[in-house]
């Protein structure tokens, strides 16, 4: 089976960025250790405040099933973000292996 790729790049405003900081260890603890996703959150190398999330499904099953699985937690979590964000929002990239 494919596996799938889930990306969600946004950019957080620069004031906020300790308080986003400390929101991302919390959602990289949350998503990965409760919720057993492959899951990382990365910064962008050269645009500061430009952060990428980034999730691994083994299968399209799996993808499908991580909007259908949401808890109340993951749901405060990603409220608690969109604070953070710039007028940009976020964007959003599905990709699946094809070899």
């Amino acid at each position: 089976m494919p596996r799938v790729i889930l990306t969600i790049t946004y950019t957080i405003k620069p004031e906020k960025r300790e308080e986003y900081l400390s929101l991302a260890r919390e959602m990289k603890e949350h998503f990965s250790t409760v919720r057993k996703k492959n899951y990382g959150i990365f910064e962008g190398k050269v645009k500061r405040n430009q952060f990428t999330e980034l999730f691994i499904a083994d299968s399209m099953e799996e993808f499908e099933a991580l909007d259908d699985n949401m808890d109340e937690k993951s749901d405060a979590l990603l409220a608690k973000l969109e604070e953070y964000l710039d007028g940009d929002g976020m964007k959003y990239n599905t990709i699946v292996e094809s070899l």
